[in-house]
């Protein structure tokens, strides 16, 4: 019989083994066996989809574990500041003003956290008094021109104008005890300042509602801020030469919502612990080789509350 007559009796719907009597059998047991293991893979995947994926790898000691850093992901901190309230030690009410200095490192970049206790803000224009014990934190603010030696940027001091402007558009303001922080074109704050003999300047934008702000200068310097977070003002430095990119970045994922420049550099300045030690930074013969010290020269000032000490302008 030839091939074509062994299949032209084959209907569409039907199915025939061709072969021996004995090839059947083998093909049922071939078809069995294929089934078993189609039913253990699909076990072994069931199985592993339905594990959490950290117990793959939970236990393997030799698998190194990579963390992926982008928007989605955690800092890496050092040293870590307390996320929820960067004031862990007990402050008490009466207790004389002084500032905490804390450490940290984000994203490699080594931090400096000056917390003020028991003191509040205000400006001062001119050279700082070294001596006085009033004071338990000290920096530089607004910058100075370079043409005339006047103030950048809008400053009221203790209800004075002294200068006017919106070159840039970070503020930080005190005003009747309470510190702002912030960014913005116009702020109400500048004649709230006026009107109730308060404090106010302009500096560089760092971060705005915890929102990344870039600035146009790419050289690497110590950089200083003065930041707000969840309520909590304190000033930050950083402890080696940082761009403004690594350094408002490092704000951003410590977790400030708002901050805005300070001068830094050898910009000096002091800060006051609790033991009543001074850890000055900066220089401070900073303009000596430079000219004289600028006038307007000025300076954010934590002191003691009501030590009675008006903020003034040096002559």
């Amino acid at each position: 019989m030839s091939n074509k007559q062994r299949y032209d009796d084959i209907s569409d719907d039907e199915i025939r083994i061709i072969g021996d009597s004995k090839e059947p059998r083998n093909i049922k047991r071939l078809v069995i066996l294929a089934l078993v293991v189609v039913a253990v893979v699909a076990g072994v995947v069931a199985l592993v989809v339905a594990r959490p994926n950290t117990a793959l790898t939970e236990n393997n000691e030799t698998e190194e574990q990579i963390p992926i850093y982008g928007e989605e992901s955690e800092p890496v901190v050092e040293d870590v500041v307390d996320t929820e309230h960067f004031s862990r030690i007990k402050v008490a009410e009466g207790e004389r003003a002084f500032t905490e200095l804390r450490d940290t490192t984000i994203n490699d970049v080594p931090l400096r956290l000056y917390i003020p206790h028991n003191a509040e803000l205000s400006l001062h224009v001119g050279k700082m008094d070294r001596e006085d014990e009033d004071v338990v934190y000290t920096a530089e603010a607004a910058f100075i021109r370079a043409d005339n030696h006047a103030i950048l940027g809008a400053f009221v001091l203790k209800g004075e104008p002294l200068a006017w402007g919106l070159s840039m558009r970070g503020y930080c303001a005190s005003i009747d005890g309470e510190v702002t922080v912030g960014v913005a074109d116009n702020s109400p704050l500048f004649e709230e300042a006026i009107n109730s003999g308060g404090y106010f300047f302009r500096q560089y934008p760092l971060v705005d509602n915890g929102v990344f702000v870039a600035n146009e200068p790419k050289n690497k310097s110590v950089r200083r801020a003065i930041c707000e977070r969840r309520g909590e003002i304190f000033m930050i430095e950083s402890l080696t030469k940082e761009s403004f990119h690594d350094f408002t970045q490092a704000l951003v994922d410590l977790g400030v919502d708002n901050a805005v420049n300070l001068a830094g550099s050898e910009a000096y300045g002091w800060a006051i612990d609790r033991d009543g030690v001074k850890h000055e930074f900066g220089t401070p013969n900073f303009y000596t080789g430079r000219g004289k010290m600028p006038k307007n020269t000025n300076y954010l000032v934590w002191r003691v509350k009501d030590s009675g000490v008006e903020a003034s302008v040096a002559e």
